[in-house]
């Protein structure tokens, strides 16, 4: 019953929200497309010393001389969790809004950039580089980054109906506390993402690389 009751909420949330998850989508999507974009408008001098300093690491790949395992656990779970945290105290403020949708563009036009330059200077094989190295992660924080900052936009929005629309007046601690329980299962999935990006990319990455060369 309880199953049942968190899936027509969810349900419910999702089709009185649908078009904020769709905006909220299509400007993520704008990002990367932008990133990707960004890649073609560089000079010739600026793409070599980025491919430069790109091979160095590669070549530190290669020879498993990257950080830690556990290093890149920690600073891939805490930089992300940053990143929501951010997202979250933007939410329950009432200017944030547009503060959260620029992140969150901000946030598709790195991967964009990332994916599209790794494409530009290597081909096939950077399109493999970046399939092993920058998506695997990335399938768990993307969809978790959407759904909190759509979640933040929402709760913003309605924070800003109760300042401003007193006839709608609606009691903020059950929002707030539904807004925090699902900052912290977004939490839960960071640590996942991150556990993917320490442990399973770094191989995969290496795989690659020995191959290509």
């Amino acid at each position: 019953m309880k199953k049942r009751k968190y899936h027509n909420a969810a349900a419910n949330h999702l089709r009185e929200y649908s078009s904020i998850y769709l905006f909220v989508i299509v400007l993520f999507l704008m990002g990367v497309i932008f990133g990707a974009v960004i890649v073609n408008s560089l000079s010739f001098t600026q793409k070599e010393d980025l491919f430069y300093y790109l091979s160095q690491f590669f070549g530190q790949a290669s020879q498993g001389k990257v950080a830690e395992t556990g290093d890149l656990f920690v600073q891939s779970f805490f930089h992300n969790s940053k990143f929501i945290g951010l997202i979250w105290l933007l939410g329950i403020s009432v200017i944030g809004l547009p503060v959260i949708l620029i992140l969150l563009f901000m946030k598709g036009m790195v991967v964009g950039f990332t994916v599209g330059f790794l494409v530009n200077q290597m081909g096939w094989d950077g399109f493999l580089l970046s399939f092993v190295s920058i998506l695997p992660q990335n399938f768990i924080i993307i969809p978790v980054f959407i759904v909190t900052g759509a979640l933040a936009v929402t709760f913003s929005l309605k924070m800003v109906r109760n300042q401003f629309m007193k006839k709608v007046n609606q009691p903020v601690l059950p929002l707030f506390a539904r807004y925090m329980l699902v900052f912290l299962f977004a939490v839960v999935f960071l640590m996942a993402a991150a556990g993917i990006e320490a442990y399973v990319s770094p191989a995969l990455m290496k795989t690659v690389i020995q191959s290509a060369n």
